[in-house]
């Protein structure tokens, strides 16, 4: 059974930090294109991050510099830190694996909020 679990959310203020992690079961995890998507209330899901296989990086213009996604293919793990929020970052956030199929997680709340 194929499983994505983010971890990580919370409640945060304005100018902090989180990290949230993405953990895979049932996939050969290693192979998949993973990114981070969010989606705030009233709004579609967008697209956050990117990473690929050989760990190459894409960003979304509205947290370059801010988020960095990275992969730990042995622990089967997918990580987006977070710095500098904002309160526009308040979402559900979600990890979606893609190759022969795509997975997606349950998500997690990031609220950002003085």
């Amino acid at each position: 059974q194929v499983q994505l679990v983010e971890f990580g959310g919370g409640l945060v203020q304005p100018g902090g930090s989180l990290r949230l992690s993405c953990a895979a079961s049932g996939i050969g995890f290693s192979l998949y294109v993973v990114s981070w998507h969010r989606q705030a209330p009233g709004k579609q899901r967008e697209l956050v991050a990117t990473i690929t296989k050989n760990g190459n990086t894409n960003y979304a213009d509205f947290v370059k510099g801010r988020f960095t996604i990275s992969r730990d293919n042995a622990k089967n793990t997918v990580y987006l830190q977070m710095n500098s929020l904002k309160s526009e970052d308040t979402a559900v956030y979600y990890c979606r694996a893609s190759w022969a199929n795509t997975y997606w997680g349950q998500g997690t709340q990031v609220t950002v909020s003085s």
